[in-house]
């Protein structure tokens, strides 16, 4: 049975001025993050609908119908700024439809949401994902930071797995590859929160895979990337990445047990 799953984000542009002696010229980038997720998930059973961060800002669901489409969503690398401030808004100073509130009312009823880690992911660089406080963070199985979140590793480092039984790693084996930073964030005290794995202790043990639910739905975060920069290239190209989001969103989606 075929599952849909909708990608938030992962996408940005680059801005560069070149300097050659006297002369300059400037260029533009587009860039996608989520490659290594969505080859991970070809000829699978999970069809995945990519939603650049530009697009979100007026492509994402306004009304319910538009999030029952699918059967879960992924929120990764996009603040909170992108989905509460359309044109609309911004622009024009028009009212419209609050789509975090939305995302929490979907959650309740029995949506799946899944938040993946970044730069503007939870509480992100500088503060500025702004996840903090918002209907979002409500459903999630963690709390955000008031204050930049990010933890670089740039030595590197292997997560320590808590729960090896759980479902979301079921197949996975042996030493994970590389991480190089997180998110941290702050476990909620609930029953249904499961810490599933976390960085070693000299890592300062911060929460990496936490499960949880909310009224009929089920939530969980990833705090770490996607893809680069904060998963290492041996990462991304290892035979459990794929196995890895593909039982994440497995349990995300299960409807057995609810």
């Amino acid at each position: 049975m075929t599952k849909k799953v909708l990608l938030v984000g992962e996408s940005w542009f680059s801005s560069a001025t070149h300097f050659k002696g006297f002369d300059q010229f400037g260029s533009v980038t587009f860039h996608l993050g989520a490659e290594p997720l969505v080859k991970a998930l070809e000829g699978s059973e999970y069809e995945l609908t990519y939603m650049p961060a530009h697009e979100a800002v007026e492509k994402f669901p306004f009304e319910m119908s538009g999030l029952d489409a699918y059967d879960a969503i992924i929120l990764s690398d996009i603040g909170a700024n992108s989905i509460l401030l359309p044109p609309a808004v911004w622009l024009h100073s028009r009212t419209v439809p609050n789509r975090l509130k939305l995302i929490r009312s979907w959650v309740e009823k029995g949506g799946n949401l899944l938040m993946v880690g970044g730069y503007f992911s939870f509480q992100g660089i500088d503060g500025k994902a702004r996840w903090r406080r918002t209907p979002v963070e409500d459903v999630l199985p963690v709390t955000c930071l008031p204050y930049d979140d990010r933890v670089e590793i740039p030595e590197g480092t292997v997560p320590d797995i808590v729960l090896s039984d759980h479902a979301t790693i079921a197949g996975l084996e042996g030493e994970w590859p590389v991480l190089l930073g997180v998110n941290e964030v702050e476990l909620r005290d609930r029953d249904d929160v499961e810490l599933v794995a976390r960085l070693p202790e000299d890592q300062g043990g911060h929460p990496l895979l936490v499960t949880g639910r909310y009224g009929k739905g089920r939530t969980a975060v990833w705090t770490s990337d996607i893809g680069p920069h904060w998963l290492s290239p041996a990462f991304c190209e290892w035979k459990g990445y794929g196995i890895l989001w593909k039982n994440i969103l497995g349990w995300l989606t299960e409807t057995a047990g609810r």
